[in-house]
């Protein structure tokens, strides 16, 4: 573990992420969104846990940090922290930012940090948002964390999040949001392209099946 890793994770007050979630980011999740979640019980309760992701909306960190009953850090592009509020709000919230494309080795030596320092670490699974919420090119870096790491996988689908933000509205839309929650998934037994491709795969299949269920 790094130097800049440990400074890091030392940023986020567990209480203000307590207070951020519970405070701001429930009622429009409960209330704005009518969320809800499916399989909450999938979660473990404790334990190295990483959580993969589809990804179609700006509100999918927040909204994913208050649907699981446990402390979450995620990836999030660096552009996001350049809003001073929203990114605030993330931070506090356990994101850090990442240099998509750019082979982010910090990124990643943070999400390693976060997992020794027991958070709930998300990263979405294909490292970009989807205009209808499924997903199409998984990414091996989730795989490979979890290889490092030996944390459980866990897939979770955030259904309804593309219609929050709509063409020629400024303000977010009162869409309904569900969050599915699937099994937990045995991280890769090495960090070999051929172990990281075939847990990532599993991952996607099982986001998809979630995202299509009626």
């Amino acid at each position: 573990m790094t130097k800049d890793s440990k400074l890091s994770v030392k940023k986020t007050n567990p209480a203000i992420y307590y207070l951020a979630r519970f405070l701001v980011v429930s009622p429009f999740f409960h209330l704005y969104f009518r969320g809800k979640v499916e399989n909450v019980e999938n979660v473990p309760p404790e334990g190295k846990l990483m959580i993969v992701s589809n990804h179609a909306s700006i509100f999918d960190p927040p909204i994913l940090a208050c649907a699981i009953p446990r402390r979450i850090s995620f990836m999030a592009k660096q552009e996001l922290f350049n809003s001073r509020l929203f990114g605030q709000l993330i931070s506090f919230l356990g994101a850090y930012p990442v240099s998509r494309g750019e082979g982010d080795r910090n990124a990643i030596r943070q999400a390693l940090a976060r997992i020794e320092q027991e958070w709930t670490t998300c990263v979405f699974i294909e490292g970009t948002r989807t205009a209808d919420g499924r997903v199409y090119n998984p990414k091996l870096g989730a795989a490979l964390i979890a290889a490092k790491s030996q944390a459980s996988i866990l897939p979770v689908c955030l259904c309804g999040t593309e219609n929050i933000l709509v063409d020629g509205k400024k303000l977010p839309q009162p869409a309904s949001v569900t969050i599915r929650i699937g099994n937990v998934i045995t991280p890769p037994a090495s960090t070999k392209k051929k172990d990281l491709e075939l847990v990532t795969q599993s991952c996607a299949d099982e986001i998809n099946k979630l995202h299509d269920r009626v």
